[in-house]
């Protein structure tokens, strides 16, 4: 019997520059942001993507989208805010997913690593005109053999969406 894991990939949603001087670390969401992550948490319940356990960049931006998330899922997961997944590249990505065994891991990060794992980790890209340029709170649904989780080119792609699906 092959075992199958999953790895969910999700951009942070949308965040404001009302201050342009102030630190891109601490950037928060806009209330559009906080919208489109609930709205994506709704639908990866629905679709039965709920994820064990929740990865994220210590970013504001990116947990204020884990713990919205975690709302719309109506669920929840562990949470564990990794500040490796602040800007990373899409190895550092994959490194900290193959450090955790729990059968569904979602990580919230940042573009352009995140995009870039996505693309790099499955096998056919999905037909959505969205997924090369990977928007705000987009997400990528992606199935590997146990034994190849997060390898390069391994992955099957099993949904991709982004928040503007959900609302228009």
């Amino acid at each position: 019997m092959t075992t199958n894991r999953r790895l969910i990939l999700i951009r942070h949603a949308k965040s404001g520059w009302d201050d342009a001087f102030a630190d891109d670390h601490e950037r928060k969401l806009t209330t559009r942001g906080h919208t489109a992550a609930r709205a994506i948490g709704e639908w990866l319940s629905k679709q039965a993507y709920s994820p064990d356990l929740i990865l994220s960049s210590d970013a504001t931006r990116t947990a204020q989208t884990s713990h919205d998330l975690i709302e719309g899922l109506g669920a929840a997961p562990e949470l564990i805010l990794v500040p490796a997944l602040y800007h990373p590249s899409p190895d550092t990505i994959c490194e900290v997913a193959q450090k955790h065994d729990a059968p569904t891991i979602a990580i919230v990060s940042h573009n352009p690593g995140t995009a870039m794992c996505a693309a790099g980790l499955i096998k056919q890209r999905p037909a959505h005109h969205r997924f090369s340029d990977y928007p705000t709170c987009a997400t990528t649904v992606i199935d590997f053999p146990a034994a190849d989780f997060a390898k390069r080119g391994k992955g099957t792609c099993i949904d991709f969406i982004v928040p503007r699906d959900l609302t228009d």
